[in-house]
């Protein structure tokens, strides 16, 4: 399942002007003696203490406890299951909580994990779909596993209402042969098979109303069409049934019936079996997976769709799949860029990976209404349909690059996460970081530049995933505990854990990770699996120990290293001392990579050489250098840590000037860069800018990117883009907010009216090119195209923060409407739209706002995505109204709460309009607060993540930090609260 949240629909709504201004683009950076108050705490960051929760504002994903066996301690309240239930299969009947439950939710241990008594080896299903209502009946095979207790099924006691239940055709007599209590249903062992080789036959038919189904989770009704999720509890929503993952079934056949002219599509996962026409104007499909899976892997599709369809056959077995996208009639001339994504992903795991498809069919389904980004349901995949349509009137460079990712997420999906899944919920990343890490090397391929996909990857995880660890749901990428496993989906278990996979990779080489990927797949093919599982295959593939590498699986935090060096001109050695702090008790093993540069003329004198640090200090010596050398530290971005100089000197943003213009590694080029702008900023909140060289660096660096050859446009827009607000505030003791704000944008248009004609001139050079290569409708998606208009966007930026008298507002105004009105495509309109949103004073300026703001929502025509834009440029706007602004967003009739899509364009965007959402009077909190207490009683999943908004608050002054808790207080008190909230904001408040 591809996650989403609040921050990845910002960076897929917003331009690319503005996207960087919210993205997370930046590092970590040396500082002189004038900021130190603002240094990053090197040696305190990785610690697990509330206090120093980074601040990451809305951007921090869904997370977990990490310390075990903690119990919270609260006042009595009431807890609301559905999406948020408490209990996995493995609780007993007395362990399990109701739905009106009076007590504090419990904590599910990793360490609790015990193997099913009874599991399910073949299921038979029969949904009959009816207006309002629809009927299931299952049947499940029960076969012996340990033997060791009662059968207990799973089925959420507020969505399924029992209608029969029997066991090898007897039926079955509540409170003699089984009981239910809250969301669990015990059938007695002495009922069930008493060895190995005999089987049961379990049958139940129970009711749904899928039209009321608001948390999105289970059978569900998106528009005029049936969906399921079944990720990660949703089939409890369904049926009875051990609804954990290392319950692999074969589902047989899995019927369909619906009405047939409202729902002539009828879809289910694997192979069709047969269909045909009923009575009453209704029909059926029957549906096939031979390959066992769990239930979380379960789908199915009833409505009326449109589609585009294909073929691709695989090499080398020649197996003719047959392809096809489906979506609401409307919006299919936007599924071609999909369906092209999808034959690119096959075609790049049979190179990469030796992985062929292994159905007939692949089919994928747009969904309006969705809690997350995708879903790799075997052989019939759903997807937010922010993550499948996408045509250049509607669709940014930014869509179609995530489109094209996230298609290939879902598909590598197929062998890692569904033919070889995760034991529990607590071996999530063994699926979620594996294929993280190939989608982004498939999109790096794609993209034909892995710097600029390593920048985007690196930017958001220092940008949300370092806060997460510095904050007060800090875990692991393994989590030892949780209470919602919703929660569970985080920053963490994907982006770092994609990191802990790309590890292995640079230890163990591109030949040493592919035997270590095929032996894996060898060995554990149709199997739930751990993450040690994948560890062995690894090391024995390779003959390698890698015991020590798995401490990364149990040690959360941001792992700190530090590095000092000297040369010794007799001996001609240069050595290099490493230094590493974290949470672990023993030391990580971290790969480091590192470059060497002569100092005197800047040629790299010893190549990239993986350095594996072992030890808490360890120095390694490099001989035969004929002078000094300058270190590139950590190339590639080889290790998610913090890396900083032991101790800090004058020479530090020398070096960074010096590395900014010749490291031969384009991250760390980037990187150094990203250093120096930050330690301006910093400055400049400090006011002692003039005390430094700093501002000659900086211009010196900016100038360069500037003027850079070539025409990898791209990277140039990122060595252009200043670092995030949240970035920075990541490395603030103490954030402020507006101060914040006011430092970067002064250090922003100081470099805007430094370079002011030759900005202007780049960007007059682009667009003129852009225009002789083609232009209008024919928008092509191209590496230097996608280029050109970032680096053309981001200039934009620049020439519109010019701003401070009335002439230049009407100039940045007019410039900003000449591109909105002559582009074509959305990513510039989109661009210039952002710029003009900000834009106030004089009422030519404000005129030219609104004209562009009414004719972009009048040119959406109910285009649901397109709107979604036009809500979230509004809430990220730099005016000082812009809390009244949203708060009238809210009663607009395009709004609803409903959709997670639609609250999230404009809730949580405004939430990360920190400037703003951070204001001292504290009514940004009131307004989430209020916000996430309506949506509460709708979609847990989703007011769990709107809550992460109020939780830094201990990052905070003491003013905005008590409104802060007082925001979260008031939703603690809510009764009843789901337990997706109230594992978030007890986590915050707890002391």
């Amino acid at each position: 399942m591809k996650l989403t949240t609040a921050a990845m629909i910002l960076a897929s709504l917003v331009s690319p002007t503005s996207a960087f201004r919210i993205a997370n683009l930046g590092s970590t950076t040396a500082r002189s003696a004038a900021t130190a108050a603002y240094r990053r705490r090197a040696a305190s960051t990785f610690l697990p203490n509330p206090s120093a929760a980074i601040a990451a504002s809305s951007s921090s994903l869904q997370s977990t406890y990490a310390h075990p066996r903690r119990q919270l301690t609260m006042a009595p309240l009431t807890l609301r299951g559905g999406s948020s239930a408490l209990f996995s299969s493995t609780t007993t009947a007395e362990e399990s909580t109701t739905e009106t439950s009076t007590s504090g939710p419990k904590e599910i241990f990793r360490s609790d994990y015990t193997a099913l008594p009874f599991k399910v080896s073949n299921v038979s299903m029969n949904f009959d779909i009816r207006d309002g209502e629809t009927f299931i009946e299952s049947e499940l095979t029960i076969v012996q596993n340990t033997g060791e207790g009662d059968l207990v099924l799973d089925g959420e006691a507020d969505a399924l209402t029992l209608l029969s239940i029997s066991l090898d055709g007897k039926d079955l007599v509540e409170g003699v042969d089984y009981t239910i209590d809250g969301d669990t249903l015990t059938i007695v062992s002495s009922l069930l098979p008493t060895t190995v080789d005999a089987t049961s036959v379990l049958k139940t038919k129970v009711k749904v109303h899928p039209e009321k189904n608001t948390q999105l989770s289970g059978l569900y009704k998106s528009g005029s069409m049936y969906c399921t999720q079944c990720e990660a509890m949703g089939f409890r929503r369904i049926t009875y049934y051990p609804d954990r993952p290392d319950n692999m079934a074969i589902f047989d056949s899995v019927r369909i019936e619906a009405d047939k002219e409202a729902y002539p599509v009828l879809l289910g996962n694997g192979n069709k079996l047969e269909g045909g026409d009923v009575e009453g104007d209704r029909h059926y499909a029957v549906w096939e997976d031979p390959y066992p899976k769990p239930s979380y892997l379960f789908c199915i599709v009833a409505g009326k769709l449109g589609s585009v369809s294909s073929s691709y056959t695989t090499v080398p077995s020649g197996r003719k799949v047959h392809l096809e996208v489906y979506s609401e009639p409307e919006n299919v001339s936007k599924l071609g860029h999909a369906l092209e994504s999808l034959k690119k992903s096959m075609k790049w795991d049979e190179d990469t990976f030796g992985l062929e498809y292994d159905l007939d069919v692949y089919n994928v389904v747009a969904v309006n209404d969705f809690n997350m980004g995708a879903m790799e349901n075997k052989g019939l995949n759903v997807f937010n349909t922010a993550y499948c349509l996408a045509d250049p009137k509607s669709a940014t460079d930014l869509d179609y690059e995530r489109i094209e990712s996230v298609i290939g997420h879902e598909y590598f999906h197929n062998w890692t996460g569904n033919r070889v899944t995760c034991r529990d919920w607590f071996q999530l990343t063994l699926k979620e970081g594996l294929t993280v890490y190939r989608d982004q090397e498939f999109s790096g391929d794609m993209m034909q530049s892995h710097a600029v996909k390593r920048i985007e990857d690196v930017s958001s995880l220092r940008g949300r995933q370092f806060a997460e660890d510095a904050g007060p749901m800090s875990h692991p990428v393994r989590p030892d505990s949780y209470i919602s496993m919703d929660n569970f989906y985080t920053a963490t278990v994907y982006s770092k854990g994609a990191e802990v996979v790309r590890m292995y990779r640079t230890l163990l080489g591109k030949d040493g990770f592919r035997k270590g990927m095929d032996l894996y797949f060898e060995r554990h093919d149709g199997n739930a699996v751990t993450c040690d599982d994948f560890l062995s295959a690894m090391g024995d593939a390779n003959g390698v120990d890698l015991s020590q590498f798995s401490r990364w699986y149990q040690t959360n935090g941001t792992p700190t290293v530090k590095y000092s060096s000297k040369y010794d001109e007799e001996s001609k050695t240069y050595y290099l001392t490493l230094t590493q702090e974290s949470n672990s008790d023993e030391p990580l093993l971290i790969p480091i990579s590192v470059g060497l540069l002569d100092k005197a003329s800047g040629e790299e004198v010893v190549a990239t050489k993986v350095l594996e640090l072992r030890e808490k200090e360890q120095t390694f010596e490099f001989d035969g250098l004929n002078g000094d050398v300058l270190p590139s530290m950590l190339r590639g971005f080889s290790a998610p840590v913090k890396l900083v100089r032991a101790e800090a000197d004058a020479s530090e943003e020398e070096d960074l000037a010096f590395l900014a213009a010749r490291d031969t590694d384009g991250f760390n080029r980037w990187e150094a860069g990203q250093k120096l702008y930050t330690s301006l900023i910093f400055q400049t909140l400090e006011g002692n800018q003039d005390e430094s060289k700093t501002l000659d660096y900086v211009e010196e660096a900016f100038g360069r990117a500037l003027n850079m050859d070539g025409n990898d446009y791209s990277i140039q827009a990122y060595a252009l883009t200043l670092p995030s607000e949240s970035t920075l505030a990541e490395e603030m003791t103490v954030v402020d907010p507006v101060a914040l704000h006011k430092a970067r944008g002064d250090v922003r248009e100081s470099l805007a009216r430094k370079y002011l004609s030759e900005i202007r001139a780049k960007y007059d050079e682009l667009t003129e090119a852009m225009e002789s290569s083609g232009s209008g409708e024919d928008i092509k998606l191209d590496a230097t195209s996608i280029g050109q208009r970032r680096l053309r966007n981001v200039l934009l930026g620049y020439l519109c923060c010019i701003k401070d008298t009335a002439e230049e507002r009407d100039a940045a105004s007019e410039l900003a409407m000449k591109q909105f009105e002559s582009s074509y495509g959305m990513t510039d309109r989109y661009s210039a739209l952002n710029c003009l949103a900000s834009m106030d004073g004089e009422e030519s300026v404000v005129a030219r706002r609104d004209a562009a703001l009414q004719k972009f929502y009048d040119d959406a025509n109910g285009d649901a995505l397109v709107l979604n834009k036009w809500f979230m440029c509004q809430a990220v706007a730099d005016l000082p109204d812009v809390l009244d602004r949203v708060k009238a967003l809210v009663k607009h009739p395009d709004f609803t709460l409903t959709n997670p899509n639609r609250c999230s364009s404009l809730i949580s965007a405004f939430t990360m309009n920190a400037a703003h959402f951070h204001a001292e009077d504290g009514e940004g909190y009131k307004f989430l607060g209020d916000m996430t207490a309506q949506v509460d009683k709708l979609n847990p999943q989703l007011s769990s993540r709107m809550g992460r908004g109020l939780i830094q608050w201990r990052k905070y002054s003491e003013e905005r930090g008590a409104l802060m808790k007082e925001a979260l207080q008031e939703l603690a008190d809510m009764k009843p609260i789901s337990s997706d909230l109230f594992e978030v904001v007890s986590s915050s408040l707890k002391e």
